[in-house]
This record gives structure tokens, C-alpha cells and sequence, in this order.
């Protein structure tokens, strides 16, 4: 009996007997890979990696093999050899949708992006907004202005309700010359763009300002594969050239790299757009001694074009002018930024860590543009112009905690941070032919601060995810009005909670269902909020989500949602008047459903649609739409990668009809675009061609229900005007590898 104890306790010793064992996973550079999956194909227990690419999976013995897996990385098995902590490096493979987990955290949909990402690369920067699923963009000013945003019934202008970012620093203007949350993504070079982490709605705690229809975080690489000089040529004059150069060659735990992008058009216009656009980026990521991630970015982006501005349904019907003619070609602008940030994630101990991240930001803005033609002076025309100086500092830092209990786990994060923005001159004025200012319109200092902590936790049942949170802003808002008599600081302040509460169920690697409830808040310019002193300045936003995220099959993902969005007021600053715009209360809901489909090896299927009713809850029925909101949007395509050394694919956006005032006696209408592209690896060589609507459509990109007066017309007319969408557009490309 005493040797058959002794040889089971040398048997147990040997294979480690229900014993954690920890490691790490990471790329052939050395980097950490976040959301690997492990899995015993023993005990059938499982973990993921952090983003420190660090695990622990209990369970595990001596002799058992663990199936590792991730998106993009080949499928290993590794033996456990020993009880230490163990370093599994993984080899980057062609992308296979049924290597896809669905992650059982809030922000599982982001796998939708990244797949995304994987199998139709962006080009543009109009496209990496397209990769949001339910997101709609039109440019309006030749490509110099930012995107106008539809998403989830609203619409967003420029960046009012949606927050963007990229590596945590905010690309949102509050209290912009052009309108509050201008959101000018153009500084971002695609080729450079990593992940992009999105959300719906008001459930995130780290999310705040801007975030009423949801977010959009994007990431850029920490290292390169290569390096890379392209350039593009096609019609309408256009030209664009871009390079990738890695500095330090293929090192383990540092890397840097310089991005450059220079682009040329002058637009299907009559009046030629005269676009050109510059953008630098350079960047350092470094893996430190314990583990912690430091990277510092910096960069610079400047614009100048000419515009043909937006034109009335009625001279294109006349035939007085072409779909691509103008009014007054004299609108146009010029804008720049510059970048700093850094970011250190640091490890603590293995349950806890830090985020942190710095960043400042210098802005020039200056924009020309006319809506009105002649309605308010008959001689000399409307044109106004807008223009700032702003600059942006911030900081924001993050603990997060993991406690283990025996029947459950506790997930925090509590974060805290700052943003000020400083603007001279924020101005609005009306001239002649951007040179002669005729009236002062606005002219003033505009300084806010947001300062705001936000406590997240997660309760972690097996498979179940509760996940209560709340977030506390406060915001400071002071106006200095250069055009009063006398100085005086307009000032207001204002402290705004949100709670969140959310429930996460993963009945499986395959499964996830979802309920998301949370208050949030619609963002409101500084000359709103002083104008209004301080009441309904930052109302309430409510919103809920019901979905699923479902894997039926191996090779093919479905997502779907039901949603409610309560807006108790929408107050908006109108910087082309200088006026404000309450709405009232409103209301929205929808659904939303996405599918992933991987139809062999090579070729992949995606579709998105999207439904949305939204309404004004004060106004009577049949008065009560909100202008521009579409009701009903889907894209979708078939793509190829890396089939006999070719790539490519074809794609659809369709945005259906939609009302351009609140009774929809003034239609705007829908459109249906395809555009395509294929590409061919040859060596190091990629030689590609690539075409925007494919059947040369005519469509209106923008469209506003706006009241205008040409100058021979002794009455103002209220009727569509609109920038038209690009016709039939073909581009050659070719880059070069080393």
C-alpha cells in the first residue's frame, strides 16, 4: 500500500496535477498578441490572452496539449513540458473566418471590423469610416472638409454624435467654427491603420463626449511588414502617392517607421477642385524590460482645395448648368493639424495594470462657402467664411484589476482624464471673393475643459457577464465675444452622470447574446451653452441594444440587433448663421443585421443592413421627421485575397430615400453605387486597378433642404441642393516592396 501511494504522489508531481499554468504568446517580432484563444484538448478548460498576449488556463497538466488559435496567426499545439511559465510564438497565416472567436466581453463585435479589415483593405480615408458597419458618409466640398456621418437615424453632420479617436487621441473639434464636433479623419494615412474598435450606442464608460450614436476608436500599426512606396494614377487629374519606411529592420521588442501620403485631383467638377493634401507620420513602439508597452507618435496633415459647393435642383433642371457645374466657385478652404501623443501600458502584477496616454494637437481651419447664393445680399452674394486656431492638450490614465473568487471573478477599471481646448479668433464672417471681409458675424475666444472618471466593472459567472458602470464628466465653458463693446467672459459649467448596465451571456465559443442599457448625453457647443445659460445644455441621452453575435457554422458569422435611442433635446449651433437650432425631444429605433460568410479559401462574403424610425416626440405626426435621417441602409460585397496572386473584390452601398425637412414635402433621394478593384502580386511588385461607380450612377453625395435665391430670381426658393457623387472613376495603382 505505502509503494502505491508513493507512486501515485511521484505520478501527480510529474504531471502537475490541476495546476494553472501561465505563459505568453507573441508574433515573430516579438510583439504581445491579444484575444489568442487556448484551449486544453484534455480537460477542455480555455482562457485568452490579455493585451499583454500573457494567459492562465487552470486545469492544465504536465502532457496536455493546448490548441492555440488566433485571427490572421496559424493553428498550433503545444505540449506542456513543464510546470514554469511557457512562450508560445505564433506564425502569421491567410486569413480563415473559422478560426474566429467570439470573444465573451462587451466589445465582441469588433471581430466584425477586423475581418473587415482582413479581407477588404481600405485605400482611402472615406473607406476606413465605411469599415462601421450601419455608417454612412458624404463629402461635400472636394474632399477637403470632413465626411458628413449618418449612423443609427442620425444625422451627425460632422461628427456631433459620434466620437472618433485614433491611438486615444480625440479627433473631435468641440465648439468647431463649422459646427460642434467637426471630426476631420484626413490627417489618417490607411495603409497605416491596424484595428478599428467600434461601438453602438450609450453602454460604454469610457466613452463620453461625442458618443450619443456610438463610437469609433481606430489604432495604427506598431510596426511594419515592409516597406512600401505606391503611387495611383486616374481620370479627373488625379494622382496620389504614398510610402511605408521601417527604420529598425525586423527587432524583437522595438520598431519605428515613417509614413508619407501626398495626393492630387481636381474633381469631376467644371471648376477644377485643385485638391492636394500632404500628411507625415512617424512612430516608435518599444516592448520595455517588464513588459510594458511605450509607444510615441507624431505626425502633421495639411489641405487646400477649391470648391464648386453645393447647387440647386433647379438650375440642373433648367439645363442652365451641369450636374457638375456651380454657382459660385470662389468657395474653398485650406486646414491643417498637428499630432502629438504617447502611450505606456505598464503591468503591475499579473491581475493588474495601467494605461496611460498624453497627446496635444495644433489646428488650422479656414473654409469658404456659399448655400445661399444672393438671399441675404443681393449684391455681393453670401459667402462666409469660418476659420480658427486651436489648440488641444490632454491626458487619460486607466487601472484595471482582476480579483479572483472561488465562484466567480471581478473585472475593474477605474479611469480618469482631462481634454482643454484653447481657440483664438473662432470666426464667422461674411465676404466677397475670400478676400474682403463685409460683416463681422462672430468673432471670439472659445476655452472648454472636460474633466471626467468613470468606474467599470465586470461580474463574471461562468458564462454569464453583469456589467454595471458609471461615468461622472464636468465640463467648463467660457466665450469671450471679440464683437461686444465691452470684455466680459461668458462662462457656464456643468456636471453630467451616466450610468451604464449591461449583461453579456456565452453559452459558447459560437454564441453570444447581449442586453445593453445606458445614459449618455448629446454634446453641445460653447456659444449653445453660454447663449442658453447653463439649462438643458448637456441632455440626456437613454438607449438600449438586444442582440446576438452567432456562429452556425464554421465558416460563416451573423450578428443582429434591436435598439432604442431617447434624446430629450438636440440643440444645434448652426456655424454657417451663427445661430441656434432646438429640435426637442426625439426618438429612434431600429435593427440592425450583419453577415460574414467565407465561401472557400480565397473568397469572402459580407452584408449589412440597417433599419431605423426616427422621429420628434413634441411635434404632431406627419410634421415630426428629422431631416436627413435615412431609414433604411445596406453594403455589402464579394472579396478575394491572395487567389493565383490575386486579390480584389466588388462592393455596394445603397441608402434609400429620406426626408430633407420635417414634413417630407422635400425628398432626398437614395442611391445605389458599386465599385470594384483588383490587384495582382507580382514579386514585390502589386500592380492594381480599382473603379468608383462601377455603372457610372447619378447620384447626390450630399443633399440639403435649403432656401436659396440666385441673382436674377426676385424670390427665394426652398428646394434640394445638393453635391453630386462622383461618376464613373477609374484608378491604377502600383507598389513596390522592399
Amino acid at each position: 500500500m505505502r509503494k502505491l501511494a508513493m507512486l501515485l504522489l511521484i505520478l501527480f508531481s510529474v504531471k502537475g496535477y490541476n495546476q494553472v499554468q501561465k505563459g505568453s504568446i507573441v508574433d515573430a517580432f516579438g510583439l504581445p498578441i491579444e484575444n489568442v484563444y487556448i484551449y486544453n484538448t484534455e480537460t477542455q478548460s480555455h482562457a485568452h490572452t490579455n493585451q499583454f498576449g500573457i494567459f492562465s488556463i487552470v486545469n492544465t497538466n504536465i502532457g496536455n496539449h493546448l490548441e492555440v488559435s488566433a485571427l490572421g496567426y496559424k493553428k498550433t499545439i503545444f505540449t506542456i513540458t513543464e510546470a514554469s511559465a511557457i512562450l508560445i510564438t505564433l506564425e502569421e497565416n491567410s486569413f480563415q473566418l473559422n478560426e474566429v472567436i467570439i470573444q465573451p466581453k462587451l466589445s465582441a463585435m469588433n471581430v466584425i471590423s477586423k475581418i473587415d479589415l482582413e479581407t477588404t483593405p481600405v485605400n482611402s480615408s472615406q473607406e476606413i469610416l465605411r469599415k462601421v458597419p450601419g455608417l454612412f458618409i458624404g463629402q461635400h466640398a472636394g474632399g477637403g472638409k470632413a465626411e458628413q456621418i449618418f449612423l443609427r437615424g442620425f444625422d451627425i453632420d460632422h461628427g456631433t454624435d459620434i466620437g472618433l479617436s485614433v491611438d486615444g487621441m480625440p479627433v473631435n473639434m468641440v465648439s468647431h467654427a463649422h459646427g460642434q464636433g467637426y471630426a476631420d479623419l484626413h490627417f489618417v494615412i490607411p495603409e497605416t491603420v491596424d484595428k478599428i474598435d467600434f461601438g453602438k450606442g450609450t453602454y460604454y464608460a469610457n466613452k463620453g463626449d461625442f458618443t450619443t450614436a456610438g463610437y469609433v476608436d481606430f489604432k495604427t500599426k506598431d510596426k511594419l511588414e515592409n516597406s512600401s512606396i505606391g503611387m495611383e494614377v486616374g481620370q479627373f487629374n488625379t494622382f496620389r502617392t504614398v510610402g511605408l519606411f521601417d527604420l529598425l529592420g525586423k527587432q524583437k521588442r522595438q520598431s519605428a517607421y515613417i509614413a508619407t501620403e501626398y495626393i492630387l485631383t481636381d474633381g469631376p467638377f467644371d471648376s477644377p477642385q485643385n485638391f492636394n493634401r500632404l500628411n507625415l507620420l512617424g512612430k516608435y513602439s518599444a516592448i520595455l524590460d517588464n513588459n510594458s508597452t511605450f509607444s510615441v507618435l507624431g505626425s502633421h496633415f495639411s489641405s487646400k482645395w477649391d470648391a464648386s459647393g453645393q447647387i440647386p435642383q433647379r438650375l440642373v433642371d433648367a439645363g442652365t448648368i451641369s450636374r457638375f457645374g456651380s454657382v459660385d466657385d470662389t468657395e474653398g478652404g485650406n486646414t491643417s493639424r498637428t499630432n502629438f501623443s504617447a502611450s505606456l501600458t505598464k503591468p503591475i502584477d499579473e491581475n493588474t495594470f495601467i494605461k496611460a496616454n498624453t497627446f496635444y494637437s495644433n489646428y488650422q481651419f479656414e473654409l469658404y462657402s456659399n448655400f445661399t447664393f444672393f438671399l441675404d445680399d443681393p449684391i455681393n452674394g453670401d459667402q462666409i467664411k469660418q476659420k480658427e486656431d486651436r489648440d488641444i492638450y490632454g491626458v487619460n490614465a486607466e487601472l484595471n484589476k482582476k480579483v479572483v473568487y472561488s465562484n466567480f471573478d471581478i473585472l475593474y477599471q477605474v479611469g480618469v482624464g482631462v481634454r482643454a481646448d484653447a481657440t483664438t479668433d473662432t470666426e464667422l464672417s461674411h465676404t466677397l471673393n475670400r478676400s474682403t471681409v463685409l460683416e463681422p458675424i462672430k468673432l471670439g475666444d472659445i476655452d472648454q475643459s472636460n474633466l471626467f472618471t468613470y468606474l467599470n466593472t465586470e461580474f463574471h459567472f461562468g458564462k454569464l457577464i453583469i456589467n454595471p458602470a458609471v461615468r461622472v464628466d464636468y465640463f467648463k465653458f467660457n466665450y469671450q465675444d471679440k464683437l461686444m463693446m465691452n470684455y466680459k467672459t461668458q462662462s457656464e459649467n456643468k456636471t453630467k452622470v451616466s450610468p451604464k448596465l449591461n449583461f453579456i451571456f456565452s453559452p459558447s465559443n459560437d454564441l453570444q447574446f447581449y442586453l445593453k442599457t445606458g445614459m449618455g448625453f448629446h454634446s453641445n457647443d460653447t456659444r449653445v451653452v453660454v447663449e442658453n445659460q447653463g439649462k438643458e445644455i448637456l441632455p440626456t441621452a437613454i438607449g438600449t441594444d438586444i442582440g446576438t453575435i452567432w456562429k452556425p457554422f464554421p465558416k460563416l458569422i451573423i450578428n443582429s440587433a434591436v435598439w432604442y435611442l431617447y434624446l430629450e433635446q438636440e440643440f444645434v449651433y448652426v456655424g454657417d448663421a451663427g445661430i441656434v437650432e432646438p429640435s426637442g425631444k426625439t426618438k429612434r429605433y431600429g435593427a440592425d443585421l450583419g453577415i460574414r460568410y467565407q465561401l472557400s479559401d480565397y473568397f469572402f462574403f459580407d452584408l449589412d443592413a440597417n433599419y431605423t424610425h426616427a422621429r420628434s416626440i413634441d411635434d404632431p405626426e406627419g410634421q415630426n421627421y428629422i431631416p436627413l435621417a435615412p431609414d433604411f441602409t445596406t453594403t455589402g460585397g464579394i472579396s478575394f485575397q491572395k487567389w493565383n496572386g490575386f486579390s480584389g473584390g466588388i462592393r455596394y452601398r445603397y441608402l434609400d430615400s429620406r426626408p430633407a425637412n420635417e414634413d417630407n414635402s422635400i425628398v432626398a433621394k437614395g442611391y445605389f453605387i458599386a465599385d470594384c478593384n483588383v490587384n495582382y502580386d507580382y514579386k514585390n511588385m502589386t500592380f492594381g486597378v480599382s473603379v468608383e461607380n462601377l455603372f457610372n450612377s447619378e447620384w447626390n453625395e450630399t443633399q440639403f433642404a435649403t432656401e436659396s435665391r440666385l441673382q436674377n430670381e426676385p424670390e427665394s426658393v426652398e428646394e434640394i441642393h445638393f453635391t453630386p457623387g462622383t461618376p464613373f472613376f477609374l484608378k491604377a495603382r502600383v507598389t513596390y516592396k522592399f
